[in-house]
């Protein structure tokens, strides 16, 4: 069926969350057992709030997560869609991740929602530059003095204007959409795939556990890890 449905489908759209990102290792963003936090409240330390009045612990959590990033690195599920893309199965992903792996696997299509640790940008006039400046110390702008913070979407803040216009444009035409690893609870991300069922389109949701969304999907499965899943799929497209 899924073989189908990605070989007819003239639109594919790829949904990413969490457990894309953990297949590799990464830690969750938002599970406290794994250390991430270190007890902080994420909504505290990750947001606006932070990089305007607690700068040092803003800098210290987000030069962790730099290094932790790249300590890292993308899985064969990764792999195949970056794959998929180059034989026109795929026409985009869209990611809740900001890990950039998909980009690292050799995808090109991808809207980005909570933007990237692969980058920096000055708070003040928007010069970007590669996170390994976090990685080495280094929190000034060359250009201008202004402190560098991590290109994420943090608490307080929107999602880009750019990425979401284009996720709600590849949402609406797509023929088969495809969710790998996300919880589907983060608005407004998780409005993504009804977007795309009420525009016409097949729904496939490849979660660990049940999502809210379940009950409107042409196919669901769970408990099984992605990539495993891919790698099936990739043997019927042979």
């Amino acid at each position: 069926m899924i073989r189908e449905w990605l070989l007819s489908s003239n639109h594919t759209v790829v949904f990413t969350g969490a457990g894309m990102s953990t297949e590799s290792g990464l830690p969750d963003f938002r599970s406290a057992n794994q250390g991430l936090w270190q007890q902080k409240d994420p909504s505290q330390v990750a947001s606006v709030s932070a990089l305007n009045n607690n700068v040092e612990e803003f800098i210290e959590f987000y030069r962790k997560r730099v290094i932790g990033v790249n300590e890292y690195h993308p899985h064969r599920g990764h792999q195949l869609l970056a794959e998929w893309e180059d034989r026109g199965l795929i026409q985009a992903i869209i990611t809740q991740n900001v890990d950039g792996f998909h980009q690292q696997a050799g995808s090109k299509q991808v809207a980005e929602l909570h933007g990237t640790l692969q980058k920096v940008h000055c708070n003040s006039c928007g010069t970007v530059y590669s996170s390994t400046e976090y990685a080495n110390g280094t929190y000034q702008c060359i250009a201008c003095g202004g402190l560098l913070r991590p290109s994420v979407v943090l608490f307080g803040e929107m999602l880009p204007e750019e990425a979401f216009n284009r996720a709600f444009e590849e949402a609406a035409r797509a023929e088969l959409f495809i969710v790998l690893g996300s919880s589907l609870t983060v608005t407004p991300a998780n409005q993504f795939p009804l977007i795309a069922k009420e525009n016409g389109a097949r729904l496939v949701i490849v979660n660990q556990e049940e999502t809210p969304l379940d009950q409107y999907a042409d196919e669901v499965i769970h408990d099984r890890k992605i990539g495993e899943v891919l790698a099936e799929w990739a043997g019927m497209l042979k």
